[in-house]
């Protein structure tokens, strides 16, 4: 009860039925990925290249010539940059078991005193289980026969999906923006067509743009990382420039895993700690500055999301999607955010989805403070 009256409740009934909608959904999100993600990655893409289509489209270019020219080039970078990493990635992986010996044999210490821990532990459990029988183990299974069709079927499947992709990217592309405001004015009657179009553009914009940026960043942060690891000696330093860049598009969990990834060939390719050290901390250097100080920089904390939310978003992408779900987790956050700014009552998603600042966590507590004032 408050100065103002009664706060208006919600029905239990509407929450359950929220409740029981977003669980449905999120069913057939998880059943259906086969039939999802293709449309999602298609509507990612479709995202990233309509700014460049647009601009070519207004320069005079037909909008089919200019969405088949985009993608043609996008493609082809893409491709070019596979066949490029083709051939140090195929030595690697060659050298995977040469590898594998040379962590075992420079890890044996460590794999000493872990195998004497597994021991006393091992007898610890003896102990306790000495009435157990060790003959009514059940018998092991045998391996099943590897299906011949499987690996036909997992290629047909892919080839399948990644045509849908491009053909639906190049529908997408090729579409008018007043079709496909339209297309979701159709889905809420309650929200007019020229909003739609606002939002709509709005994402299309900041999205391509955000991402154009990040990719600048990105291809700076590999470059960078190439120089170091070609100065300080490692192996192939072009396939870990790449794979830096690449994996930065996925924020904390890419730069954790390139850290990790130069730490165990740093570790087998030199003897000495120290330039072991010398990899991983010119990497964390870069990486640094890139987070802390480039990237600030040039994107702005206007689209910053929220740490917690974008571990959390990219676990359950994994773990619905997989890969697909991992790259389709940060852009999904970043449209939900610019489509939030741009909604009369998005304030609350847009609080939600922002890192929470000192100055913000402040106001949030006066503001809570104010109400409970008025409570009492």
């Amino acid at each position: 009860m408050t100065s103002e009256g009664p706060v208006p409740q919600r029905p239990r009934s509407s929450v359950a039925l929220m409740l029981f909608a977003s669980g449905l959904m999120g069913a057939l999100l998880y059943f259906a990925r086969a039939a999802f993600i293709p449309v999602a990655l298609a509507v990612l893409f479709a995202l990233l290249l309509s700014s460049p289509v647009e601009a070519l489209h207004r320069r005079g270019l037909p909008r089919p010539v200019s969405a088949l020219l985009i993608l043609a080039i996008f493609f082809g970078l893409v491709g070019g940059t596979v066949n490029l990493l083709w051939e140090p990635a195929q030595a690697w992986l060659a050298a995977a078991p040469r590898t594998s010996l040379i962590i075992q044999r420079k890890l044996g210490p460590v794999a000493r005193v872990m195998r004497r821990i597994d021991v006393i532990t091992n007898r610890a459990g003896h102990l306790t289980e000495a009435g157990a029988d060790a003959a009514t183990a059940p018998p092991k299974a045998a391996p099943a026969p590897a299906d011949s069709n499987g690996l036909l079927t997992e290629t047909r499947t892919a080839l399948v999906a990644a045509m849908t992709v491009v053909i639906l990217t190049l529908f997408l592309l090729t579409a008018d923006p007043l079709v496909l405001a339209r297309m979701s004015a159709t889905f809420a009657s309650h929200t007019q067509a020229s909003h739609v179009l606002q939002v709509f553009e709005a994402v299309r914009r900041e999205v391509g743009r955000y991402y154009v940026t990040i990719a600048l960043i990105n291809l700076g942060l590999g470059t960078a990382t190439f120089g170091a690891m070609k100065a300080l000696g490692m192996p192939n330093p072009l396939l870990w420039g790449v794979l830096a860049g690449v994996l930065n598009f996925i924020p904390y969990v890419g730069s954790a895993t390139t850290l990790i990834v130069l730490a165990v060939v740093a570790l087998v390719s030199f003897d000495g700690v120290a330039r072991v050290l010398a990899v991983t901390g010119t990497y964390v250097a870069l990486a640094t500055i890139e987070g802390q100080i480039v990237q600030p920089l040039l994107v702005g904390r206007r689209l910053e999301l929220s740490p917690i939310v974008v571990f959390l978003a990219l676990w359950f992408g994994g773990w619905f999607w997989g890969i697909a779900g991992i790259a389709l987790a940060i852009p999904t956050l970043v449209a939900l955010k610019v489509a939030a700014e741009h909604s009369e009552h998005g304030a609350p998603l847009v609080e939600f989805l922002s890192p929470s600042t000192g100055r913000r966590l402040r106001a949030l507590g006066a503001k809570l403070k104010g109400r409970s004032e008025k409570t009492a």
